[in-house]
């Protein structure tokens, strides 16, 4: 589609890509007004032009075109001015400019959307520039007589846009009960429950954080099971200028020099491509983004050795490779000064942690943005609560113990078993893996009092991918993710993971009852006992015994999160964590991010593994 602007030499029309900004939404509380997204793309649908010079304008009621009286700013040209030419109440704007659109498609011509001036109202036309020689105004009529209105110069007073003729004419528009699609219905329905839902959730729980406070489901192009939209889903539109825009003279004034035209504000904006598959969802707002920097302690990079080193590892894991491996005194001592430095560092980083809460706690928000995502958290190593990212999913809705058994029935499964016979069930998963029945698994481990002796865990995941199939159905679609199966969770309340880290980042999404977590940055790891691969034989960072036989991790900085159904956790590689199920749980764990995730390809040999 091509679109020209043809210019005279005395013509320098101000046209540039319509900005998405109004001060009036600026002005709503939080910004409000912003998180209807068909109102930000409507203002941005189209180049608009600017005024030439500044002037008010009033009418006295009359019908001439002597009946409005116009009042310029000193320095504006005459010969750019505009006029009151038409009378009915009416001033004109000369737009400066032939335009040329591709064959069968015609201009859109009005004023700036969702702007209105008090006492003035933009008049719109349909022109056909694929063929048409002639110029046209841009005209505004008064609604209100005797009143000043004014412009400001390069306030922009003309907005346009290509659409494409004869497209109305083949609609045949039609009248139907919503009963007659039912998919439709259906999801209608379900976003409707959900609404409702949401708005008693922000009525009872009153979140602070404006992203909070909105649903963002129509925003981030997803349906109400959290599955993708239209595949050009838009939620900012990234117009290109006119390509000779900077060459053209501006509009010359007299008794000054032209001012440099403004740079577009949605142009300043535009960044190179993202890293991920496309994906157009809310960026963080400036509330929830201050939030968040100030909640993830972001602090100065601080020295590291000149070793090999992979993001978010402990050190020691790293210094571990070269355990076997010959040393003579002077590199012994080289290497005691640098453990030495080390732990001084640690020794620094914790006292400096310790002047704030902020770095000791994990932020919570509403899904941000892939990019925002990937920016603060996924590249920076640092966890973060999602809430609410699976609330509408039908998974969160439907799914209880018995509801489950129904579905898969005696499908055969397997699963973790016979762990309370052994301490070091997670290092001998092979040892423990069993199968059974589904629907007798569940009979079994909600008929007591739950316990940790059976678990569905991820490591069954790819036994169990067959039984399980039938519930992928209920799951949504997360943006950070490719969109392969999560690795199911499925037990009592009582399961427990002992404290541990992961050599891949982790998505965690709660679907049924409540975990609690216990986080440790990776810089804790001299303090947890990490002598047998990933685990750290602390085991339970919560039992007193425990540390009485390690005493350090007493004085080991950690977090703890409690992960409600419908919410989902990061958890960074490297990070150190334990968790306990609340309640009967039903987790699901996600590893397949858009962006790199493979750490273990290079995880350091540990001689004492």
């Amino acid at each position: 589609m091509e679109l020209t602007c043809y210019v005279h030499p005395s013509w320098a029309p101000r046209l540039r890509p319509a900005t998405p900004k109004r001060d009036w939404m600026d002005a709503t509380p939080e910004s409000f007004a912003y998180r209807c997204l068909p109102l930000a793309i409507a203002n941005a649908h189209g180049w608009e032009i600017g005024s030439p010079c500044g002037f008010r304008a009033r009418w006295n009621g009359g019908k001439g075109a002597d009946a409005v009286e116009l009042q310029f700013d000193t320095d504006a040209s005459a010969h750019h001015r505009p006029v009151s030419l038409f009378g009915a109440g009416t001033i004109t704007f000369h737009v400066e400019g032939l335009f040329r659109t591709s064959p069968g498609w015609n201009l859109w011509v009005g004023g700036p959307p969702n702007a209105a001036k008090h006492g003035l109202a933009p008049l719109a036309g349909v022109i056909e520039t694929d063929w048409s020689p002639y110029t046209f105004t841009m005209n505004w009529r008064f609604t209100r007589a005797r009143e000043w209105v004014r412009f400001e110069e390069d306030e922009p007073f003309c907005f346009l846009f290509p659409v494409q003729r004869g497209v109305l004419d083949e609609v045949r528009p039609v009248i139907r009960p919503l009963a007659d699609a039912p998919e439709l219905d259906s999801a209608f329905s379900q976003w409707s429950a959900s609404r409702d839902a949401f708005q008693e959730h922000v009525r009872r729980t009153q979140p602070t954080a404006p992203a909070d406070k909105w649903q963002k489901l129509y925003y981030r192009g997803v349906d109400p099971n959290g599955e993708p939209g239209a595949a050009d889903h838009e939620s900012k539109l990234r117009l290109s200028s006119f390509a000779s825009q900077d060459t053209v003279p501006r509009c010359p004034v007299r008794g000054k020099a032209a001012k440099p035209m403004p740079a577009s504000p949605l142009l300043a904006e535009r960044k190179p491509a993202p890293r991920m598959p496309l994906y157009a969802g809310p960026a963080l707002d400036a509330d929830v983004m201050a939030m968040t920097l100030r909640n993830i302690g972001f602090e100065a990079s601080r020295a590291a050795p000149p070793q090999q080193t992979l993001p978010g590892l402990p050190t020691r894991l790293l210094v571990s490779q070269h355990a076997t491996m010959p040393m003579g005194p002077a590199a012994t001592q080289a290497g005691m000064r640098s453990t030495a430095r080390q732990a001084w560092l640690a020794r620094v980083d914790e006292r400096q942690r310790a002047l704030s809460p902020a770095p000791r706690s994990i932020p919570r928000l509403s899904a941000p943005s892939p990019e925002a995502f990937l920016d603060l958290f996924y590249a920076t190593g640092r966890p973060v609560v999602l809430e609410g990212l699976a609330a509408s999913w039908p998974a969160a809705r439907d799914w209880t113990s018995q509801r489950l058994a129904e579905r898969i029935g005696n499908t055969p499964i397997t699963f973790q078993g016979g762990r309370n016979a052994a301490s070091d069930f997670e290092l001998a998963k092979d040892r423990h893996t069993q199968m059974m029945p589904f629907d007798r698994y569940i009979a079994e481990v909600t008929s007591g009092d739950g316990g940790n002796d059976a678990y569905i865990t991820a490591y069954n995941s790819e036994a169990n991918q067959k039984a399980f199939a039938p519930l992928q159905r209920d799951v949504g679609w997360i943006p950070y993710l490719t969109g392969r199966p999560g690795m199911l969770w499925i037990g009592p309340a009582g399961t427990f993971t002992p404290l541990h880290h992961d050599l891949t980042n982790n998505l965690l999404v709660q679907i049924v009852g409540t975990k609690r977590l216990h986080l440790l940055p990776p810089g804790e790891t001299d303090k947890l006992a990490n002598t047998r691969h990933v685990f750290s034989d602390v085991h339970d960072i919560e039992d007193p015994a425990a540390i009485r036989r390690f005493p350090m991790a007493a004085s080991a900085q950690r977090m703890v999160v409690d992960l409600a159904p419908g919410d989902a956790l990061f958890i960074p590689v490297g990070w150190w964590h334990q968790v306990r199920s609340l309640s009967f749980s039903v987790m699901l764990t996600y590893t397949d991010f858009v962006w790199p995730n493979d750490a273990y390809s290079d995880f350091p040999v540990n001689a004492e593994a």
